[in-house]
């Protein structure tokens, strides 16, 4: 639920589903997206500037503390595919908004791929922090 009348991170919700099936990520403490664009620019002979901004997709990062195996486990299965010269197809990552005005927005991130950038470091007394970053073709608004 909202606060007052601006978004903080518990207004968002994630549904990862992977190459193979839905990712049940326990301990998400962070998420981040960007947008990718490739720049244009005119320089007109009057001097006037012009440009576009063309949609090359999005990435970003899931930040989790290691609650169980699932992470380590979904890119270990990846890899594994990878080597045994499968097809390993795109996900599809969905994101829930929860708005000030009680709605919900819905973003469906297409063609997407993982990493597991940090497996975490593992300390006495510390939760083991992991990093799964992500990039996708294209985000919409379902």
């Amino acid at each position: 639920m909202p606060y007052n009348t601006f978004s903080v991170g518990n207004d968002c919700q994630l549904v990862v589903m992977g190459p193979f099936g839905r990712i049940d990520l326990s301990y998400v403490t962070g998420f981040e997206a960007n947008q990718i664009t490739q720049s244009v620019r005119v320089d007109r002979l009057d001097g006037v500037q012009l440009g576009a901004e063309l949609p090359r997709g999005w990435q970003g990062s899931f930040n989790l503390d290691r609650g169980t195996s699932v992470a380590d486990d979904f890119i270990a299965q990846i890899e594994q595919a990878y080597l045994a010269g499968q097809a390993i197809p795109p996900g599809t990552l969905y994101q829930y908004v929860s708005e000030v005005d009680g709605s919900t927005s819905t973003y469906q991130y297409e063609g997407v791929v993982f990493k597991l950038s940090s497996a975490g470091q593992y300390r006495g007394d510390m939760p083991v922090a992991q990093k799964l970053d992500f990039f996708a073709s294209s985000r919409k608004r379902v």
